[in-house]
């Protein structure tokens, strides 16, 4: 089957219906249909809870990072459940984040996570044989799935066959079921006309004889009796499958029912269907959020109320991998790294209108999906607004009295007090780096009434104030072109990127912005003495810039100091970097592994320069987990003393040289990874890192 037209359109849809889903969701996630009446009312037909930013969740975190399976292995029918959880011990911080970390035998995700580590592949890693059936039959199996039905528009049986795969990881028996289901009707509703097609699809995918499809035909059946009161059918829901009827903390079976109660009584309008899903209680962010993964992509962005529900989205996505540039996701891009999935699973050319986008040719920040703000801001103004006009951002403002200055800006970083909560522990490292470029387009609309001057400009979060690129006179109607080479910086935290308009004279502000692009490598030093400790709550605490895989991790005089009983590994920078010359200034403390890393591609990937006992120094690569030595040399370190050492990862050339610049050792790696992060760690240990200093090559 041909892909639809308007896929990428769709597939964009599909995400900012998931999100909406389960931002509607999450304030009320566990409570009962009596408690929600109780204490919300009758009617709930909107977002409960006004979020500055909403944090990272579960449900988002799993399919947005279990797709990159595909990337990370094999982009076709031929990966396997044991590469998707080689997948999930990649991207998942270690037993924080990412998952509701319930306890092993408790929390489905937890059990098939330590099983994972500890050897256990998948699909037995999730398996009834391995944890029993009431672990298995939770409801992760779905909530994390939506993405194998987006790759894969308009085929529900080959997303089925990929979402058994990808819940094989931790579910089985009916968990997969609902996998399946759920993948089925997100594929389905590429081409379908209406929900009832939607659902019956997804039921194709499944056993005849499962409890999953008879609780689906029970639901639809009463559905058709009473078409008119959703309520009385969650009285027959609860009655006859309530979570009375089910062992675990969360069984997939009444979620689900709840499911498709919503999308029968919806409508087919997605306002109404993610609300009513949301009343009915229970797992309340991962239902809402299936369906609304559904609904979105059914209605299209036509049929989603803007300014109810994706205006306060502002297209933006936190999530809580272990790799933190990661963890900051404008909602387009995620789509458009989607679609590109899809199209090549699918074998088909990208569409001629998407191509350069898919091939990542074009700018970061285009808006050219229908809507699209890309997460860009305002500050400022004293009244404006951000929208979507035709493929660019219109901009509006007023500036506030006595300040002539208007900034319409990325955030490249974020902090606690962006948040309005913490669910699921994000961390994150910046998006843009001292060295790189940022380059926009903009022009002042013909009809504005003042003259403005204007500049590409980033701001420095580690008191370094705003660094300027050439202030450009704006004509009417004229598009120009804005750049800022960050120049190198010592102990910087780039906060913002973006463009400032300064009022020279007249009114209002009046113009578009094009485009916008980060470019170039980075040129910078991360010093910890100017990092701080950022507290979301007691129990939740990261060190700036840096994401933490496992192990303690603190700033004490001026140095961020590392320990841990096993592997205590944290990393920063941009997964993207290929070629780069990383020197770190480490003081080891007691145990006899410590190191720094460069092409860093999560816990399972990676290069390391590693102190190593007997008094050596080795070049490592982490192999799956698995750290092997590429080449050492004897190299006399001591505890206690500041160590300047140097990886230089040129192609499949890696050479580590000592403070004095004396190369020590070197080799070419048949295999290598070309591009990746940066990051410090240390083995059954304690050390201290000073300083890391990152230059493109």
């Amino acid at each position: 089957m041909a892909i639809p037209k308007d896929y990428v359109e769709r597939c964009y849809a599909g995400w900012l219906g998931k999100i909406a889903g389960v931002r509607l969701g999450a304030p009320i996630e566990g409570w009962t249909y009596e408690k929600i009446r109780r204490v919300l009312g009758e009617e709930v037909w909107g977002y409960i809870v006004d979020y500055d930013e909403f944090a990272a969740d579960d449900d988002t975190n799993g399919p947005l990072f279990f797709q990159r399976a595909l990337e990370d292995y094999a982009c076709s029918e031929a990966l396997t459940a044991a590469q998707i959880g080689r997948t999930w011990l990649n991207y998942t911080p270690y037993e924080h984040g990412f998952y509701w970390w319930g306890g092993y035998g408790v929390s489905t995700e937890h059990t098939a996570y330590l099983n994972l580590r500890a050897g256990i592949e998948a699909p037995r890693s999730g398996s009834i044989e391995q944890n029993g059936r009431t672990v298995a039959e939770q409801i992760g199996g779905q909530i994390f799935i939506d993405c194998w039905g987006l790759c894969n528009p308009g085929d529900p049986q080959r997303a089925a066959r990929f979402a058994r795969k990808a819940a094989s990881v931790s579910h089985d028996g009916e968990g997969i079921y609902g996998g399946q289901f759920v993948a089925a009707c997100v594929a389905a509703a590429f081409t379908a006309r209406e929900v009832r097609e939607v659902i019956e699809a997804g039921l194709s995918v499944i056993p005849a004889d499962c409890g999953y499809r008879r609780m689906a035909r029970d639901v639809i059946a009463f559905w058709e009796r009473c078409p008119d009161d959703w309520r009385a059918c969650f009285d027959f829901v609860h009655e006859n499958y309530g979570y009375d009827k089910y062992a675990g903390a969360c069984h997939i079976i009444p979620n689900s029912a709840v499911m498709i109660l919503s999308m029968l009584y919806g409508g087919g309008d997605f306002g109404r269907t993610i609300c009513i899903c949301n009343m009915c209680g229970w797992d309340t962010d991962c239902t809402a959020g299936n369906v609304g993964a559904i609904m979105g992509v059914l209605v299209g962005l036509e049929g989603i109320d803007y300014d109810k529900w994706l205006r306060p989205i502002h297209d933006f996505l936190a999530c809580s991998s272990v790799v933190g540039c990661l963890n900051i996701v404008d909602v387009p891009s995620a789509a458009l790294y989607t679609a590109r999935l899809g199209y090549r699973l699918a074998g088909e050319a990208y569409p001629q209108r998407w191509e350069r986008l898919l091939r990542g040719q074009g700018p970061r920040f285009h808006f050219e999906l229908p809507g699209s703000t890309h997460a860009f801001r305002l500050d400022g103004a004293r009244a404006g607004c951000l929208r979507n006009a035709g493929g660019r951002l219109r901009v509006w403002a007023q500036p506030e009295p006595g300040r002539e200055e208007v900034e319409v800006y990325q955030r490249t970083y974020y902090r606690p007090a962006d948040f309005t909560d913490s669910r699921y522990d994000p961390a994150f490292s910046p998006i843009l780096y001292p060295g790189q470029r940022v380059r926009a387009r903009v022009t002042l609309d013909g009809e504005a009434q003042g003259a403005y001057m204007a500049c590409a400009y980033v701001l420095d979060g580690n008191g370094g104030g705003r660094v300027c690129g050439e202030r450009v006179r704006l004509q009417k109607g004229e598009t120009r072109e804005l750049t800022l080479d960050i120049p190198p910086m010592a102990g910087a935290c780039l906060e913002r990127a973006g463009v400032c308009f300064e009022r020279v004279e007249g009114g209002e502000l009046l113009a578009f912005v094009e485009e916008m692009d980060f470019e170039g490598g980075p040129d910078y030093t991360l010093d910890f003495a100017r990092e701080r400790e950022e507290v979301w709550h007691p129990m939740h605490r990261e060190i700036s810039q840096m994401t933490r895989l496992s192990g303690i991790w603190a700033l004490e005089d001026g140095a961020l100091v590392g320990s841990g009983a096993q592997r205590a590994e944290a990393y920063t920078g941009d997964v993207a970097w290929g070629d780069v010359e990383v020197t770190c200034a480490l003081r080891p403390g007691v145990g006899g592994a410590h190191q720094f890393m460069a092409r860093v591609q999560g816990a399972q990937r990676c290069y390391a320069v590693r102190l190593c006992e007997g008094g050596r120094v080795a070049l490592m690569k982490n192999d799956e987990g698995v750290y092997r030595e590429l080449a050492g040399a004897p190299y006399a370190w001591r505890a206690g003393e500041t160590h300047a050492l140097t990886l230089r990862a040129q192609g499949a050339r890696l050479t580590v040289l000592d403070g004095a610049g004396r190369e020590l050792l070197a080799c070419v790696d048949e295999a290598p990874y070309r591009t990746g992060a940066v990051g410090v760690g240390v083995v059954q240990g304690r050390c201290a890192f000073e300083r890391l200093r990152v230059r493109a090559l």
